[in-house]
Parts: structure tokens; C-alpha cells; sequence
């Protein structure tokens, strides 16, 4: 039990330093976000400013609007979303014991992107207060989930090769039955797939809000797990023995990760790879204690969409490109690609 509890320490270092700093890493990155957008650049002092200002409604103050009608809520949507992404992959990979799991591995996100783009397609994206997709986006998501996990299920328990490999192999499906929607959609077909590869465009505090609610519940239920799942890391036989319920800490920790997922696909579309690479950066600086990991993964993955999603607005214009920015998920497909082939290598 010695080397096992060795593992688990966070770091050295205390790890409330480190996630203050990893505050301090996600405000910085959204000042830079705001001075910067995706024209015209201003000193830090002039945006802070207006932030303390507050939103002027009058014409007169231009870049006040510029600041609180577009740049801060596109900020907001950024951390909203990549805190989701970070803490889901960090609960999914201490959940299922395999530094490979994601919401996109398992299958998670391609079906809340179906339900989603479905959602657009019937024009019933705005029911529920706007809450159209992304509740479609929870059901289908859960019922991928479901097909994933059935088949993995063996004589009542679940094998997590098979889960990956079923996660795989179900999300190439739903991928092939999103580009059939994509195709049935007709006029609105660019305006699906926009959405759906990753936008910040269409930010605004009403998302917001919803993105907010989502993230601020799911990471409290989150890390409410924590405990159980620094027992469930020493092996699913082990923790059972120490008084785990497994089947109960599965069900949890995958249905509200489904339920987070679903309201980030449902708002800004498939950001891959950030709910991978997050976790693994936080368990490099904050250990693999999850009490700590699992909140150092949501602060990392915020810090890294939204450095992500000011590259997006920026890359349009360096490259001459006819489109104003790029979608924010070929970003972190870009950057997180090469983090998986690495990882794959090192665990070969």
C-alpha cells in the first residue's frame, strides 16, 4: 500500500499554489483574449477600464460595446466550455483507468453532436429557452453512451479495452449519420457544419449562463467523486473491497459527464482532443491525486480554449484565408493530434 500512496500524493509543491496559479494562467489568457479579438488590438489598461465601467448601452462609447456585447461574452463561452472539456476527460480517464479516455473517444460528443445538429436541421434548436440542442444533444449522447457501454459489458462488468474500442468504432457510425444530416439539411447544411466543427461566434451571456450552470453542478457532483475515484485508481477490485459502490460511482461520474458534454456540443459544436490533453497536463504539474487533478484540468482546459479560439480569430487573416477565422475544434485538433500520437508512442 506504501507505493500506491506515494502515487496518489499530488506534488511537492502545495497544490493550492498551483491551482491559484493555474487561476492566475486562465484570467491572463482571457485579458490577452479581450485586448487582442480578432481586428483590433488595445492596451490591457483601456479594456480593463471598460470592464469596470460597465456596458454602456449609447452608441457613443464604441469599444465599450466591442468589449461587453462581443469579445467578453466569446471569453466567457471559452472558459465555460474548455473547463467542461478539461474536467470531463480528467473524471473519464480516473473513471475508466485509461490515460486515452474522452468524451470523444467514448463516443460521448459525437452523439451529442448528432442530437444537435438533428436539433438545427427540425428547427427546434431554440425550444426550451435555447436549450433545443443541447437537450437533444443529452439524449442522443446518453444513448450512445448506452451503446457503448453495452457493448462492453461482460458477465456484468465492463471491460475498458472494449469500451475504448467500442467507442471508437460507435463514433465513426454517428459520424457517417452527422454527414447525412449535414447532407439533409440542404440551405442550412454550412450554417450545420459551422456549428458543429467548433464556433465561438455565436456567444452570448444567455449561453452563457446555461454553459455556466452546466459547468458550476457537473464539477461540484464531479468532485464530490473524487475521493472514491483515488480508491477506484488502485484497481475496480480494490476499491470494491474498500466499500466503493462501482457500479453507482460508473453511473455518476458517466452520466454527468454526458449531461456536460451535451451542453457544450449543444452550444459551440466538437472541440476535440482539449478533454485529452488537459487532464495529462494537470496530472504533470498537480500529481494524479483527482481531489486536485480533476480541478487543475477544467482550469487548464479554459486557459487552452481560449488561447485556442484567439489563434482561430487570428489565423483567418495571417493566411489570407477568404473566411474571417477558422472553427476553434480544427485548432485543438491541430494542437491536440500530435499530444495523442506522442502519448500513444510513450505508452507503446
Amino acid at each position: 500500500m506504501q507505493p500506491q500512496s506515494k502515487t496518489l500524493s499530488p506534488t511537492r509543491r502545495s497544490p493550492f499554489r498551483v491551482l491559484w496559479a493555474l487561476c492566475g494562467f486562465v484570467v491572463l489568457a482571457s485579458l490577452v483574449h479581450l485586448n487582442i479579438g480578432s481586428h483590433a488590438w488595445y492596451a490591457p489598461w483601456q479594456v480593463v477600464g471598460e470592464l469596470l465601467r460597465g456596458h454602456l448601452s449609447d452608441s457613443d462609447h464604441p469599444f465599450n460595446n466591442i468589449v461587453w456585447s462581443i469579445r467578453l461574452p466569446r471569453v466567457l463561452e471559452c472558459v465555460c466550455v474548455g473547463g467542461i472539456l478539461g474536467a470531463v476527460g480528467s473524471a473519464f480517464q480516473a473513471q475508466l483507468r485509461n490515460p486515452l479516455a474522452e468524451p470523444y473517444v467514448v463516443g460521448v460528443s459525437s452523439g451529442a453532436a448528432v442530437g444537435s445538429a438533428i436539433a438545427m436541421v427540425m428547427g427546434f434548436e431554440a425550444w426550451f429557452g435555447g436549450l433545443g440542442a443541447a437537450a437533444c444533444g443529452f439524449v442522443t449522447g446518453m444513448l450512445a453512451l448506452a451503446l457503448v457501454y453495452g457493448l462492453a459489458s461482460r458477465r456484468g462488468g465492463v471491460d475498458v479495452s472494449t469500451l475504448l474500442l467500442a467507442g471508437v468504432i460507435v463514433g465513426a457510425l454517428l459520424s457517417s449519420v452527422l454527414s447525412l444530416t449535414i447532407l439533409l439539411a440542404g440551405q442550412n447544411a454550412n450554417r450545420v457544419l459551422e456549428a458543429l466543427l467548433g464556433t465561438m461566434s455565436t456567444a452570448t451571456f444567455e449561453k452563457d449562463a446555461i454553459l455556466f450552470g452546466a459547468l458550476v453542478a457537473g464539477s461540484i457532483v464531479l468532485i464530490r467523486q473524487t475521493r472514491l475515484l483515488n480508491a477506484f485508481a488502485m484497481g475496480e477490485e480494490s476499491a470494491a473491497r474498500m466499500g466503493v459502490d462501482v457500479a453507482r460511482l460508473r453511473a455518476i461520474v458517466l452520466i454527468t459527464g454526458t449531461a456536460m458534454t451535451a451542453a457544450a456540443v449543444g452550444a459551440v459544436g466538437i472541440v476535440g482532443f482539449l478533454g485529452l490533453v488537459a487532464p495529462h497536463i494537470s496530472r504533470r504539474v498537480l500529481g494524479v491525486d483527482w481531489r486536485f487533478s480533476l480541478i487543475g484540468s477544467g482550469l487548464i482546459g479554459a486557459g487552452l480554449l481560449v488561447l485556442a479560439d484567439l489563434i482561430a480569430q487570428r489565423i483567418g487573416g495571417v493566411f489570407q484565408m477568404s473566411m474571417t477565422e477558422v472553427p476553434v475544434g480544427i485548432v485543438t485538433a491541430v494542437i491536440g493530434a500530435p499530444s495523442l500520437l506522442i502519448l500513444i508512442r510513450k505508452k507503446g
